[in-house]
């Protein structure tokens, strides 16, 4: 990210300050609710409490509650910074462990750097959870920590920091020794770094075969050996007796380096001295020991592994630590032992093995991702990670005997998990994923809301989702930043209507007059359109001089549409065109159409609306199951509105039986796929849940996609425009910043697609 500083700032600070908050799950609007929820409903739970402990899972979120714990002595890079400097790096964890794998967390900074008090303070509050994740606690003391909290608690313990890291890498080093032909019990290892992480790697490691005596550990004064006096005892346990004393002399005819140090201390000198096959994990972030660029431009036989987003083989700790504490909460277990690491481990190897999923390859723009020497490990938006892991973390914790729940149907338990999770938070990650990975010049045409189209802008630029391209006079627009102390670093400004822009404003004038003369255009009306910021900026698109574009209009739709279907034009295939949204649900993406383009459409157009939409949700990786709605259910009322939706559906069924799409049905019918089964068993979603839904008429649909952002607060993003040769979306003018930077992601992505 550039600009991150204030990004960053402003992403913390916008709307409620912070990044969690505590929501009710029970209905409180009532009298009646208050009183069950507290005095005197509250007493009965309590007591039942107090007779059986067991009965919180019952009663309590306790089963779903993890404490991130923290003092702040080692947080993220920046050291020792406090606990409440801390509190941001927390609540970030709190979000992860929320967005992966459904877990409530309360964020704690315990202001000490006293063990006996810290253990005592996280001692005195463990009833309220139902595990613990120890965070950003330095060396030596997390050890200590760690082991004094496992053994008086009878919850699950982990201190991220160390086993997270472990197990992913874990899962690498597995993957990568068995490409290579190499066993473990042989492999010699070089261990940069020897902190939490380090250490718990090294031992992690040892569990799976390494041996201690293939094992040269190295910290900032050399390798650590049994002829040192200043070593702790980690470090002692993997003190080497070997005659070497330098990070280059270890690394000779090593087969394994792990980098858990700083950047840049391994040179291409050291990689060429490794045995054949070397397998590096540079993983010192953001700075890798070495990078991949000289790693593998020293040796073409390397398996190389980052913790960055940017190259192959991300080792990223939340391909571990959400769906390790689901599966221990899940079994009730009473501690993460090492059976469960190491099931997480090969858990994760195995995954990798397996066929990705069409959705990871379209997140990650790559037509093919098969396990080998750059694809060691899953990639962190691969939807599996919930099911695969928490089952395999759960059944060792009921076979190692620290579960106090037995789970017999897994089938089921995988279904409940991605049930409870949806997939609507891994489906913006994949539209912004894409952009990124596609640096296309999205145009904004904002006109008086230009002062919100630069902070998109900006947001655009600095999240690397694409090159942002504004049109309107330079110098106002300079003078706004000055202003506003506004960085414009990565955006591009073209002052259209200035005299510098003639030859630009020419050659689209005869583009739009070729397209247009025989549509009433001269070249002279064509070359004064070039003045007008929509116009000017749909020939970008048109002409190849940027990729996309997002509109904001303000008053009328249509109309400002009308330029966009003369220079654009609809597909080869089709006429048509129709509005999307997407909404984010707690059950996943939903899609939404026709919401802006068809007032009162025919059969046809319903029929056409859903080609569209079926065809643009599968290219997000969905299955769609599409329901055509109405205020009837199949032929319950005769009227014209279901009469059309019905003899749409007829049409669809005969002449495109591979779309997966029924009605015409009632939206309760739509959404309650049991309820749809029990009432008309022949309907062909079966009990299916319904993820497109299809309007009768546009002002139901716009209506419904309004209410259901505003009254269930989530998230919206469209209207994506259906039908368009090239990606240009028109948006209102009441749209948020957030808004318009995911449709230009959406854009950046589509325009990608359209290149493939």
């Amino acid at each position: 990210m550039k600009n991150i500083k204030k990004e960053a700032l402003l992403y913390h600070s916008m709307g409620k300050p912070g990044k969690i908050e505590v929501v009710p799950t029970k209905p409180f609007s009532a009298q009646t609710d208050l009183a069950l929820a507290y005095s005197p409903g509250v007493a009965e739970p309590c007591l039942k409490i107090e007779e059986n402990p067991e009965d919180a899972y019952l009663y309590t979120t306790k089963g779903n509650l993890v404490a991130v714990i923290s003092n702040g002595t080692a947080v993220l890079g920046l050291g020792d910074i406090g606990p409440l400097a801390g509190k941001p790096v927390m609540e970030g964890k709190g979000l992860l462990f929320k967005i992966y794998a459904d877990i409530d967390v309360f964020d704690i900074e315990v202001d000490t750097k006293d063990v006996d008090k810290f253990v005592e303070t996280v001692k005195m509050i463990a009833p309220t959870f139902g595990g613990i994740n120890l965070e950003d606690i330095k060396a030596p003391e997390c050890f200590e920590i760690e082991n004094r909290l496992k053994k008086a608690l009878d919850i699950p313990v982990m201190h991220d920091d160390q086993h997270g890291t472990a197990i992913i890498s874990a899962a690498a080093l597995l993957n990568a020794l068995e490409i290579t032909g190499k066993k473990i019990e042989e492999v010699k290892l070089v261990v940069n770094g020897a902190g939490a992480a380090a250490i718990s790697c090294s031992r992690l490691y040892m569990a799976l075969g390494v041996r201690r005596e293939n094992i040269a550990m190295c910290d900032s004064k050399g390798v650590i050996t049994t002829r040192r006096k200043d070593l702790t005892k980690e470090k002692l346990e993997f003190a080497s007796d070997r005659n070497i004393t330098t990070l280059e002399e270890a690394m000779k005819e090593a087969d394994v380096f792990l980098g858990l140090s700083k950047g840049n201390v391994v040179s291409q000198d050291m990689v060429r001295l490794m045995a054949k096959d070397p397998i590096v994990f540079a993983l010192a972030n953001p700075t890798p020991e070495i990078s991949y660029e000289e790693a593998t431009a020293a040796r073409e036989d390397i398996i190389f592994a980052t913790g960055r987003s940017d190259y192959p083989n991300q080792v990223n700790n939340v391909l571990g630590f959400p769906y390790i504490f689901r599966g221990a909460l899940d079994a009730r277990a009473s501690a993460i032992n090492e059976e469960m690491k190491v099931a997480a481990v090969k858990a994760l190897a195995a995954l990798a093995k397996e066929p990705a999923p069409e959705s990871v390859k379209i997140a990650y723009n790559v037509k093919t991702l098969n396990f080998g020497r750059n694809y060691l490990i899953p990639k962190p938006l691969d939807h599996r990670l919930l099911a695969v892991v928490s089952t395999a973390v759960a059944k060792a914790a009921i076979a190692s005997g620290v579960a106090r729940k037995v789970i017999t149907d897994w089938d089921q338990y995988a279904f409940d998990l991605n049930k409870r999770m949806g997939r609507s938070n891994e489906l913006l990650q994949k539209i912004r994923h894409k952009a990124k990975l596609s640096h296309k010049r999205i145009v904004l045409s904002a006109g008086a809301e230009k002062e919100k189209a630069l902070k998109a802008a900006q947001s655009i630029y600095s999240k690397g989702l694409g090159i942002p391209v504004i049109l309107g006079n330079k110098a106002e627009i300079n003078q706004w930043a000055a202003a506003n102390q506004a960085d414009l670093e990565g955006i591009e400004l073209i002052d259209f209507r200035h005299d510098n822009a003639f030859k630009q404003r020419e050659r689209y004038a005869k583009m739009l007059f070729e397209k247009r003369q025989r549509k009433g255009v001269t070249y002279t009306e064509a070359l004064e359109k070039m003045y007008d910021k929509d116009v000017f900026g749909l020939m970008m698109v048109e002409s190849g001089d940027a990729d996309g574009m997002v509109m904001v209009y303000e008053q009328d739709f249509v109309e400002s549409l009308r330029p966009a279907l003369q220079i654009i034009g609809t597909k080869d295939d089709t006429d048509f065109v129709a509005g999307m949204y997407i909404v984010l649900t707690k059950r996943g993406p939903v899609f939404f159409a026709d919401v802006s383009v068809n007032i009162t459409p025919t059969e046809e157009t319903l029929v056409q609306t859903t080609l569209l939409v079926a065809d643009a949700v599968k290219k997000y990786g969905i299955e769609p199951q599409i329901a055509m709605l109405s205020f009837s259910n199949f032929g319950s009322a005769s009227a014209d509105n279901p009469s059309k939706v019905s003899h749409a559906v007829e049409i669809l069924h005969k002449k495109y039986p591979e779309i997966n799409v029924d009605g015409e049905m009632q939206a309760n019918f739509a959404l309650d796929g049991n309820l749809r089964l029990e009432k008309f068993p022949f309907n062909k979603l079966g009990n299916k849940q319904v993820n497109t839904f299809v309007f009768p008429c546009l002002a139901s649909g716009n209506i419904a996609s309004m209410f259901i952002q505003q009254l269930g607060g989530f998230e919206g993003i469209g209207p994506i425009m259906l039908g368009l040769k090239k990606p240009v979306h028109l948006i209102p003018s009441e749209s948020s910043v957030r808004e318009l930077v995911n449709m230009a992601a959406v854009a950046a992505g589509e325009a990608q697609t359209l290149k493939e």
